[in-house]
């Protein structure tokens, strides 16, 4: 190992060693690049995290794992379907639930969990740099404060990008913030939709159809495969169904969204095959899409593929030997456990410590109503 932390020829007596301002940074503190940080803060090293000040804790904590199990629960006990066994199906918390008594309770844990994240991070003597970062260099990156006052460098021996990712948006479609939306933008709702079409039955996409259909939204599902949540035991999958169904959730397979026409009344999704669906809102889950666009990778001797993905070696270093990307930017599985053990894997071999390799098979929870 060559003294800058790459493969390569061993430095030689008359060579130079290289100062680094960290032996460690990691770009992201969602699950992968805290657990990356931490790992080898562990170990001994100098390590400092980078992050947007709004968004400690990462996609998991702000947009995606934390609230969307957040608002479930709030969804059962306000609904009253967690105590049904026990006081009847008609059994209700609240006649009349708002956004805001579903998202009073979201905003409380998103807090909590972001405390309980800083803290960990002050514990292990990991530096927070607030701002974003990009590549200025393989081992140089450059951290703009949030409101773009200051763009100071750092140096690091090894790098790990743990980005996260963001709902992919097509082209064709406008989206308005109000009644055209992505998963991130539902937690912004002003009010329950009494109907949802949601385009796309991945897992985001049915989490979120079951917890409105719970709610009394009259909620269609629209996809082009001709099943939804493939990657799960087709039985699993059809029993799923058949309870959406009674929370009368529609679904349309093998039908492509050829468009959405939106105005103050609500929306009109145009299929491929002429129909028109109305409805109050439409939630578009087509998939996510890794966040490198900041990055600046090319300066570092990177790339990232159409949907914003990183690719890696099984130790999850890049074609960049000082560089490592865990998490949602490198693609599937896309978990939050799975990213935390990518992580501490990713600084254990940076710094040649011995690690188990992760299993070859990992539990997916998928969290719906029922």
């Amino acid at each position: 190992m060559a003294t800058d932390g790459v493969p390569g020829e061993a430095a030689t007596a008359h060579d130079e060693p290289v100062h680094y301002d960290y032996d460690l940074m990691v770009i992201g503190s969602g699950p992968g690049g805290q657990k990356a940080a931490i790992a080898a803060a562990k170990l001994g090293h100098k390590v400092a995290i980078v992050e947007r000040r709004h968004m400690m804790g990462g996609v998991s904590v702000n947009t995606g794992t934390i609230p969307s199990k957040t608002l479930r629960e709030a969804v059962m006990y306000l609904t009253g379907m967690a105590q049904r066994e026990v006081y009847g199906a008609s059994y209700r918390v609240k006649a009349d639930i708002t956004i805001e008594d579903l998202f009073a309770r979201t905003q409380h844990v998103i807090g909590r969990e972001t405390e309980v994240i800083r803290a960990q991070l002050l514990r292990n003597h990991v530096d927070v740099l607030g701002g974003t970062g990009s590549f200025v260099d393989a081992h140089t990156i450059a951290v703009l404060e949030d409101d773009g006052s200051r763009r100071t460098q750092f140096t690091a021996r090894f790098v790990v990008i743990a980005t996260g990712s963001k709902p992919h948006r097509p082209d064709s479609v406008q989206f308005d913030e109000r009644t055209v939306l992505d998963s991130d933008g539902l937690l912004h709702l002003e009010k329950v939709p009494n109907s949802l079409v949601v385009v796309g039955a991945g897992i985001i996409g049915i989490e979120y159809a079951s917890m409105f259909a719970a709610l009394g939204t009259r909620v269609t599902v629209i996809d082009k495969r001709p099943a939804m949540l493939e990657m799960c035991d087709p039985e699993v999958a059809e029993s799923l169904k058949f309870h959406l169904r009674d929370l009368s959730v529609s679904f349309r397979f093998g039908e492509e969204v050829a468009g959405v026409d939106s105005n103050t009344h609500g929306t009109v999704t145009r299929l491929a095959s002429g129909k028109r669906i109305a409805a109050d809102a439409v939630m578009y889950s087509a998939g996510r899409q890794g966040q490198t666009d900041a990055l600046n990778l090319e300066a570092a001797g990177l790339s990232a593929d159409s949907r914003g993905r990183i690719a890696v070696d099984d130790d999850y270093r890049t074609q960049v030997p000082n560089i490592f990307a865990v998490g949602d930017v490198i693609g599937f599985p896309a978990l939050a456990a799975t990213s935390m053990d990518q992580g501490r894997l990713a600084a254990y071999r940076a710094f040649d410590e011995p690690a188990r390799e992760l299993a070859s098979v990992q539990p997916i929870g998928i969290y719906t109503i029922p």
